[in-house]
């Protein structure tokens, strides 16, 4: 997630530097043959790239509408996760007897399912760094599924229905804790189809078809024009295009381990914190900070 910092400058101009060169190929060509063969070509009506303009930034308004879109879900996602976290923690304290190890054995098991999801997301190992969470059996057990943080919430579940059944839930209890369960197994469904949904990959290529085809008919009809002014003006322009679309891009990703994520991280950490903090353990860890322009 990008922070309230200056943002680099070589880390935009990387995001857009092979554009840049193709704009700046495709702006010294077109002067060459317009200067070359001035009187074959045809005057280009200023009125026809405008035309182009406007729908190129219809399209990527409606792009960048729809990526944001799909990150804001997401942040949505992980901030109710957040807060039914906090939530079922609260519940197996109210529920069960005050001094019961179980309820810190569930609560540590679902901040290992948070974590677990965080990497699976990004395309990691679910089943990584989660010893100080799960003991050995749980291990060996969530690295024999596909779907690592399933797998721990069906221990969850189980372990829930097993205390039920020892009567130390009474059924009302046992029904109000499923509830948050069933919510967190909602929001891993949510989050795994927005990783999986792909935005249309033709969408980008017509779209950046649509701006040469902009920028070679601004060019020409910007014939009468020097080329030191002529080409930067073109550089600055399609500047402008490409940077939107790249946003769009990113944004249209919140789980790709790029700057404009969704703060998995720092939320888990978060989660860790407000978890433990309730459990009143000695070990709660700090939040996480950043020196750079992202976090993670």
């Amino acid at each position: 997630m990008l922070l309230r910092k200056n943002i680099p400058f070589t880390y935009i101009f990387k995001k857009i530097r092979i554009e840049l060169l193709y704009v700046l190929t495709i702006g010294l060509i077109i002067y060459y043959l317009t200067s070359t063969f001035r009187n074959v070509i045809p005057e280009m009506p200023l009125g026809i790239p405008a035309f182009l303009g406007t729908a190129i930034s219809v399209i990527l308004s409606f792009k960048l509408n729809q990526s944001y879109d799909r990150w804001w879900e997401a942040r949505k996602i992980w901030g109710s996760i957040v807060n039914d976290s906090r939530t079922f923690v609260l519940q197996l304290q109210s529920f069960l007897p005050r001094n019961c190890s179980d309820i810190k054995t569930i609560a540590f098991r679902h901040l290992a399912w948070c974590y677990s999801l965080n990497r699976s997301l990004r395309g990691k190992d679910g089943s990584e760094h989660l010893e100080n969470f799960l003991n050995d059996e749980e291990l060996q057990h969530i690295k024999s599924h596909n779907n690592r943080h399933l797998a721990i919430l069906q221990l969850n579940t189980s372990h829930l229905a097993d205390l039920r059944n020892m009567n130390m839930l009474n059924t009302f209890s046992h029904v109000q804790i499923n509830n948050t369960m069933v919510n967190f197994s909602n929001e891993m469904g949510m989050a795994e189809r927005i990783k999986t949904t792909i935005f249309p990959v033709t969408y980008r290529y017509f779209l950046h078809l649509a701006i040469y085809l902009f920028l070679i008919t601004l060019s020409i009809s910007l014939r009468d024009i020097e080329s030191y002014f002529e080409i930067p003006l073109l550089l600055v322009i399609s500047a402008a295009f490409f940077l939107l679309e790249k946003t769009a891009t990113h944004l249209e990703n919140p789980f790709s381990n790029l700057p404009t994520d969704t703060a998995m991280d720092a939320i888990c950490n978060t989660i860790e914190i407000n978890v433990k903090q309730l459990l009143s353990e000695s070990e709660v860890p700090a939040p996480l900070s950043s020196e750079t322009f992202y976090i993670l």
